[in-house]
């Protein structure tokens, strides 16, 4: 079995292709699962259509251990999420009762209540996941695991996921600050790289108290080479007239 354990996270929905609501929940939900041990690899934004969801899904659970999608699980027209899951599994979509009976708390007019029982609907065979705000619960299918859009919710949803999920090997990244430009060290941090390829190195350049300047950071499973690569870099920062600050070890 592999050490690492890999996740895709799709985010669904029109409102965010559109730029009328900005995504926060990819950040999210990287770095939670990061600490779990789950590395999300990929991640794409798609629009609230059945084909490009129901084809998204059925790439992404085939190539990842773990799919995690938001959006789509409200009460209108638009969020088909469900029915998508339902259809990539060739299942029946039915009425939760547990989700029924959450809904049906509120008292509210008929017509009112029938659009809110659409959050009910889930892919026959589904697990559900919790929902600690107190409305509709998630629910998961295999590998994929279907949340709502909202921020607050999906966080909550997530948190009680905690030590269900398989685990693999933390990533933890080093970062070093140097007042440098890239190109000045690019062709060292490549020689860097290959003779560390356990880890990867990446380049971010800044502006900061009207100097210009570089982040080095090392990301890695492994913390003896993690520290072995960025001693490397931060001779090689030295090496190129400047003093490195080493902004220390994060997960």
């Amino acid at each position: 079995m592999s050490d690492t354990v890999t996740a895709c996270v799709l985010i669904i929905g029109n409102e965010i292709l559109s730029g009328r609501t900005q995504d926060v929940n990819l950040n999210h939900l990287a770095t939670t699962l990061g600490g779990w041990g789950i590395q999300v690899h990929e991640a794409r934004v798609i629009p609230d259509v059945a084909e490009t969801i129901v084809d998204s899904v059925n790439e992404a659970r085939q190539r990842f251990d773990y799919v995690f999608t938001t959006g789509g699980i409200g009460p209108t027209h638009d969020d088909i999420t469900a029915v998508c899951i339902a259809q990539a599994f060739d299942v029946k979509l039915i009425e939760h009762p547990e989700i029924a009976a959450r809904i049906k708390q509120r008292p509210t007019p008929d017509d009112v209540m029938a659009s809110r029982l659409l959050m009910a609907r889930v892919p026959e065979g589904a697990t559900l996941i919790d929902n600690p705000t107190g409305g509709p619960q998630g629910f998961a299918m295999h590998n994929v695991y279907v949340m709502a859009g909202i921020p607050m919710v999906m966080q909550g949803m997530l948190s009680t996921l905690e030590g269900k999920l398989r685990s693999g090997l933390v990533v933890q990244s080093r970062s070093i600050r140097a007042y440098l430009g890239e190109s000045t060290i690019s062709q060292t941090l490549g020689e860097i790289q290959n003779r560390y390829q356990a880890v990867d190195i990446g380049s971010y350049p800044f502006f900061r108290e009207e100097r210009y300047g570089t982040t080095l950071v090392v990301r890695g499973t492994d913390p003896t080479v993690i520290d072995a690569a960025a001693t490397a870099i931060m001779q090689a920062v030295i090496d190129a007239g400047e003093t490195p600050e080493d902004l220390g070890t994060n997960v």
